[in-house]
């Protein structure tokens, strides 16, 4: 029943998916992040946090990132993580 919906997503997800844009992705979805912790919307922080990780884990599938900026790039979402963290205890513990 799902072979063909999981045969086209790992076409897309290894092959076609277009670098350049999932690095525009990530860019936006990290942006839009900060933006939301500092106006203190930490549940849409959050989802937008998710799409960061995912857009990470598309540039890594597609084997576009540097052993460096893999690091990088999981540096700066666990830097967002923690502040999404530490937002969620303040306002909604």
């Amino acid at each position: 029943v799902f072979k063909p919906s999981e045969y086209q997503w790992s076409v897309y997800n290894f092959e076609k998916s277009d670098p350049k844009v999932l690095f525009e992705l990530y860019e936006i979805y990290e942006r839009e992040t900060k933006r939301l912790l500092d106006e203190g919307l930490v549940l849409p922080a959050y989802d937008q946090l998710l799409k960061c990780s995912h857009t990470f884990n598309l540039l890594d599938a597609r084997g576009v990132l540097s052993v460096q900026e893999r690091a990088r790039y999981i540096r700066r979402m666990n830097s967002l993580a923690q502040r999404v963290a530490r937002l969620y205890l303040q306002t909604m513990a």
